[in-house]
């Protein structure tokens, strides 16, 4: 039973935070901040890696200030290195993340103005992104890299609206 019940609680968490995420994309990012900082109280900064690395990335999309964006963002990537360091279903579930993780980061910089720092996280995120399938989410990200690359453009990076996160 023990042995089940920690197959199924990944399951449980990860529903969880996908309810919230639903929330904010129906438009109640302020409660949809709230539930996500009840759950990584929950969790706990030393929780299981792919929990704290969705729940950072989810979290940074309510921030109202961009700092407190990109340190949201920087403590998904961090998590997302942790579940790599493994080798079974975590690891293999955080490689889709990277593109989208570094894409964040690479928006948070140069919401920031931080241009060098934007394009080296855009390089990681295209690099990243030959490894995510021909499908909805693989298009998705790829169409928002390609966004963001237009944005940073090679005339030194104007700053212009941030975009639809994927």
């Amino acid at each position: 039973m023990a042995e089940r019940q920690g197959r199924t609680a990944p399951d449980a968490v990860l529903t969880r935070i996908g309810q919230v995420v639903m929330l904010h994309h129906a438009g109640d990012r302020e409660e949809a901040r709230h539930r996500l900082l009840d759950l990584w109280a929950e969790i706990g900064e030393h929780g299981d890696p792919l929990h704290r690395c969705t729940l950072a990335h989810y979290l940074a999309d309510t921030q109202d200030d961009p700092a407190d964006e990109l340190a949201w963002d920087l403590r998904a990537l961090t998590a997302a290195e942790e579940a790599g360091e493994d080798t079974g279903e975590e690891a293999r579930a955080v490689i889709a993340f990277y593109p989208s993780l570094h894409l964040n980061l690479a928006d948070d910089y140069l919401g920031l103005g931080r241009f060098d720092a934007a394009r080296t996280h855009l390089r990681w995120a295209r690099e990243a992104a030959a490894a995510l399938a021909d499908d909805r989410y693989g298009e998705g990200v790829r169409a928002a890299i390609a966004r963001l690359q237009s944005r940073l453009g090679e005339g030194g990076g104007a700053w212009t609206p941030p975009r639809q996160r994927p």
